[in-house]
């Protein structure tokens, strides 16, 4: 579920991203517990009815998770997800509220070195920043996971964070993990 005030489809580059439908998930199903996907992700194998379900019954306006469409094929999503930044709690309704985002993308590997991941998270960063207004998003990866980090340099996220062997993979054991994070005026200064 999305803010009503936050229109779906929109374009990113090639792609259009839109709230899903349940054909939409089956086809995300098709290549989602791949291990060439799981290899990277926290959440590794899901339950395809558990998937469809947190998909299609998730009543939070500050989730903004999206599946990706090139002609009539999905081929990945993304999510967008505000939340509070850090802040004094003593000031009810200070700016830290719902002032930071989380990005996820996630791609068919077969549409893999085209440049869609990209323009996934670029259409997400262009939602949070421009009409969601919020002042930072955040995203991480494991450091072995080289692709999504050149996606976040690429769109100018800097690295804040280099965990060492911070990260629980199964094939590898404790991991680097990296977090990157992008501020409203380094997104306006880049555009």
């Amino acid at each position: 579920m999305t803010t009503p005030d936050v229109q779906w489809p929109r374009p990113a580059g090639p792609l259009v991203l839109r709230e899903p439908s349940n054909t939409d998930l089956d086809k995300v199903l098709e290549w989602r517990n791949s291990p060439e996907v799981t290899r990277w992700l926290l959440r590794t194998e899901v339950e395809p009815e558990a998937f469809r379900k947190a998909w299609l019954d998730d009543d939070d306006p500050y989730d903004h998770s999206v599946v990706a469409v090139l002609g009539d094929e999905v081929i990945g999503t993304g999510a967008l997800w505000i939340t509070d930044a850090m802040g004094q709690s003593h000031v009810d309704d200070g700016p830290w509220r719902r002032s930071e985002a989380g990005l996820g993308y996630l791609l068919d590997p077969a549409h893999a070195g085209n440049g869609y991941a990209t323009e996934i998270a670029r259409a997400l960063l262009d939602l949070a920043f421009g009409e969601l207004g919020v002042h930072r998003v955040t995203a991480g990866c494991f450091a072995d996971n080289i692709a999504s980090w050149r996606i976040m340099e690429k769109l100018g996220m800097r690295r804040e964070q280099h965990g060492v062997r911070d990260s629980w993979h199964a094939e590898l054991g404790w991991i680097d993990g990296y977090t990157y994070a992008m501020l409203a005026e380094e997104w306006r200064a880049a555009r």
